[in-house]
């Protein structure tokens, strides 16, 4: 039996980059959630999450697992809408950390002062995804079809969502 990992969501600091870059990679190499193609080295790292309005780290017992992104989706009449990328490290997915991820994103797009978060391109294939974000009170937007090219090169549709903060 897997002893409980006491798991915590804090800022991201100078010594997260390389772990925030090697999640980051696994999820844009696995080629089915993010639309981002090329990856990241530690410079170019140090500027992407650098440039976030917040980048925050699930720490398991010291460990960096998972990371989400918060900046804003839109500019000007549409800057109260937030914008949110999750990660969670490929050895430790279906532990709930997804879930931590995404509480810590709401109270923080709150706190930063945004009204909504806004998911633009959930891959409609990304079940566990969508029905975390459905369980803590998203709504879906509908579907855009064939929005999102998998790695494969077939096209899948992408679900928006959105949540009043």
């Amino acid at each position: 039996m897997q002893e409980e990992m006491h798991v915590t969501v804090r800022a991201a600091g100078e010594a997260d980059l390389p772990e925030l870059v090697r999640i980051w990679n696994q999820v844009v190499e696995d080629g089915v959630a993010y639309p981002q193609e090329e990856l990241l080295d530690e410079p170019g790292g140090r500027d992407f999450f650098g440039s976030q309005s917040h980048t925050a780290v699930a720490d398991a017992d010291g460990e960096v697992v998972g990371l989400y992104i918060l900046h804003p989706n839109n500019v000007g009449r549409c800057g109260h809408i937030c914008n949110c990328s999750y990660a969670v490290r490929r050895d430790r997915r279906g532990l709930h950390i997804g879930e931590k991820l995404v509480l810590d994103s709401l109270r923080m797009g709150r706190e930063l002062g945004f009204r909504i978060l806004q998911f633009n391109a959930v891959v409609e294939s990304n079940i566990h995804a969508r029905h975390l974000y459905e369980r803590l009170g998203f709504v879906p937007l509908g579907i855009i079809p064939k929005g999102f090219r998998m790695k494969d090169g077939h096209y899948e549709n992408i679900c928006p969502y959105y949540h009043e903060l």
